[in-house]
């Protein structure tokens, strides 16, 4: 082996191995995400949110100390307009129980943050990351900033005057935070998966298996309307809505597009509209790739796993609203409904990456170490 052929195949072991550490690691940020998202939807839930009136990203880490610091937190949370109109009268102990909720949730994207940048800044010191990379890491980062932010100004809407946190700004809050873990999903998946070149034949199926991803995406977020507009507290029956496929007030507001955002009726239509889209949908889907040929078997692993997840969601949520919504099936809905957009995203790349014809393989486990690596004349 020439000594240029020994630093090519040195430096593709290296760029190999970085690669996996940088992609388990992306993996388990996305399962700190998942667990801040159901955590979250808990916080909602038991009414727990609104509990923490002051946004202090530092100092906030630590919680109230001592019965003084417990005393200074509960008064203000009594000049709030949750304490005043829903909570007059609550114990010191009760407003633990919901401060503790919005406590671990705050807590939980702060250790995401930290569990992000500290390797982030050690792998750029290390010079294990391609300059391109290092830009989008960055530019995830940035995402998860924001979704902080936003997260806080949802919380403002409700301290206020009324009670209850924008619908809008919690979609847009649950919005953020699918779309950070698509971003980290996707480039820890395209960093254990060759880039291959699309299969001619395939190209169909990887519109669609895009166009099912933004569907799911835009159903999470209808999802959070009714959530923040407890519209799934009202026609508790399936498949028809109290013997109406709409039922009369639908489309009572003017403009008649703020019936989409806020009419109780309208927000749990649309819901369940979109639900039944990817009842045909997503099975027509895996139908095409079934029959689709040059497919790789992750592909069609991802797809069937795709529409495993479509029941279990779709069992959830008629179960969810028959129930009439118990907190504990309510946060295994969300749990699915999140699981749901990684499934898809995970379907969409393996028709884009991976596939016949790439221009790249990886190698094989076995061969990771200089040592294993065979002689080339």
């Amino acid at each position: 082996m020439t000594e240029q052929a020994t630093k090519r195949l040195t430096d593709r072991l290296e760029e190999s191995t970085s690669n996996r550490r940088i992609a388990w690691w992306l993996f388990a940020c996305c399962g700190l995400l998942v667990a801040m998202i159901l955590v979250g939807g808990a916080t909602r839930l038991t009414h727990s949110g609104l509990s923490i009136v002051e946004w202090q990203p530092i100092v906030g880490t630590l919680p109230p100390m001592n019965h003084e610091a417990w005393i200074d937190a509960f008064q203000k949370y009594q000049d709030s307009p949750e304490y005043r109109y829903i909570n007059r009268g609550m114990s010191l102990e009760e407003f633990k129980s919901i401060f503790w909720w919005e406590y671990f949730h705050r807590l939980l994207g702060r250790t995401i943050g930290l569990v992000f940048l500290a390797p982030l800044l050690y792998f750029i010191s290390r010079r294990m990351i391609r300059r391109g990379l290092t830009r989008k890491l960055l530019g995830i980062f940035l995402v998860g900033a924001l979704q902080g932010a936003m997260g806080w100004y949802m919380v403002t809407s409700g301290l206020i005057h009324d009670p209850h946190v924008s619908q809008l700004r919690l979609a847009a809050h649950l919005g953020l935070a699918l779309l950070l873990l698509a971003a980290m999903l996707w480039t820890a998946l395209t960093l254990v998966y060759p880039i291959g070149g699309a299969v001619p034949k395939a190209r169909a199926l990887q519109r669609a298996a895009a166009a099912l991803t933004v569907l799911i995406f835009v159903m999470a977020l209808s999802g959070a309307l009714v959530a923040g507009l407890r519209a799934g507290l009202i026609y508790n029956t399936f498949p028809l809505m109290h013997g109406y496929v709409l039922p009369p007030g639908g489309m009572v507001m003017t403009p008649w597009y703020t019936n989409l955002f806020s009419n109780l009726v309208t927000v749990q239509f649309d819901h369940r509209l979109l639900a039944w889209l990817l009842a045909v949908l997503v099975p027509w889907f895996w139908w095409r790739a079934r029959h689709a040929p040059g497919l790789t078997p992750r592909a069609h692993t991802a797809i069937r796993l795709l529409l495993a997840m479509l029941v279990i969601q779709v069992s959830l949520g008629i179960s969810t609203l028959l129930l009439i919504v118990p907190t504990g099936l309510a946060v295994t809905h969300q749990a699915g409904a999140v699981l749901l957009f990684a499934a898809a995203v995970n379907a969409t790349h393996a028709l884009y990456y991976g596939t016949p014809g790439t221009k790249r393989t990886p190698l094989p486990r076995e061969q990771t170490r200089r040592s294993d690596v065979p002689a080339v004349a």
